[in-house]
């Protein structure tokens, strides 16, 4: 089963992806794209307007969001058939925490953690071509860059309190007259953050967030080994995990925009019955099978960036729309949390 991935190396959601497929040790291959629009391998050849990096084909299958894409990625790459899983077991018995995890990285690492790190960027040394494309992205068309200059301590500030989440300290309470001490995450002494068996998707998502934030100007505050040495021990441990792995996996191939579109257009698809169709979440939301529809992220400012195609499957996880670009027809699935659909016209 083939699978493509389209991404840039400047990208910090594919780089987390990239790290998924090396610890699952799914075999792939990359497109890489240009960071800013237009990006005519995807919306021209394929018909997927979504304008968030990375996507990731599985066949004729294009997942949109690392969200759904790791959630692709696990039930169809099983650990019952040889490949690794980013929601192991316990380490001291029990299934694995899947659905807080992923709530986990959805809401904090993704939204809250992502945020406040955008507020840490170099905004005066980032080019202004990158700068004009993201603003057809926010309220009003516009970033204001000497805000977000004037703004990076406060960001700075609001970053490290949400690191030091990962880290708890050692604290004393009173239980029945009896003082007693409260370890919690890190602080415990736990190798990885859900406390699984190997590393989760929760490390991997809180690794390249972390990771990022290091390579950034002026943040080396935030890593001091008197603040937060759990979380710098753990953080080394994520990277020596993830170089081990590298050296035991072969280099990715690189196809051109061309050449991967044909053979995606080309490729056999997962049966719609797998996803099924909700016909009761589907009147929820004023939809039908089989009707034209648009699917954006919702906290896009409008529905400039939708995906237009006819709707085919819909759960409670995601949407599925069959869209067609000039390569030939393609399945296009975005997740339901933060992404809305809409009839067209």
């Amino acid at each position: 089963m083939s699978v493509i991935i389209y991404r840039y190396d400047t990208s910090v959601f594919s780089i987390k992806i990239d790290h998924v497929l090396l610890l699952k040790n799914i075999p792939h291959e990359k497109v890489n794209v240009a960071n800013v629009l237009p990006r005519p391998e995807i919306t021209d050849l394929l018909g997927v307007t979504h304008r968030r990096i990375p996507i990731l084909a599985i066949g004729n299958d294009i997942y949109c969001d690392t969200s759904l894409i790791a959630s692709a990625l696990e039930r169809r790459f099983p650990a019952s058939q040889g490949y690794g899983t980013i929601f192991p077991n316990k380490k001291h018995g029990g299934g694995a925490d899947t659905g807080l995890i992923k709530a986990f990285v959805l809401e904090w690492v993704d939204r809250v953690l992502f945020g406040h790190a955008v507020g840490v960027m170099p905004w005066d040394l980032i080019p202004a071509t990158f700068i004009k494309d993201r603003e057809t992205l926010v309220p009003g068309g516009h970033i204001d860059v000497q805000a977000a200059i004037a703004g990076w301590d406060k960001a700075l500030s609001m970053l490290s309190s949400n690191m030091s989440l990962l880290e708890e300290q050692v604290e004393t309470a009173n239980y029945c007259d009896h003082s007693i001490l409260i370890f919690s995450q890190l602080s415990d002494g736990r190798e990885w953050l859900f406390e699984t068996q190997l590393p989760s998707f929760a490390d991997l998502s809180v690794h390249f967030m972390f990771a990022w934030i290091k390579r950034l100007p002026n943040t080396a505050p935030l890593f001091d080994a008197s603040t937060v040495p759990k979380s710098l021990e753990w953080l080394e441990r994520m990277e020596n995990y993830l170089e081990h792995l590298k050296q035991s996996q072969p280099t990715v191939s690189e196809l051109n925009g061309s050449d991967a579109a044909a053979r995606i257009a080309a490729a056999s698809f997962e049966p719609y019955s797998v996803v099924g169709f909700d016909a009761r979440e589907a009147e929820r939301l004023g939809l039908k099978a089989g009707e034209e529809v648009s699917v954006t992220r919702a906290d896009y400012i409008a529905h400039i960036f939708g995906t237009v195609g006819k709707l085919v499957a819909l759960n409670k996880e995601e949407f599925v729309l069959e869209t067609k670009g000039s390569a030939g027809l393609v399945r296009c699935h975005f997740p339901r949390l933060i992404f809305t659909a809409r009839p067209v016209g």
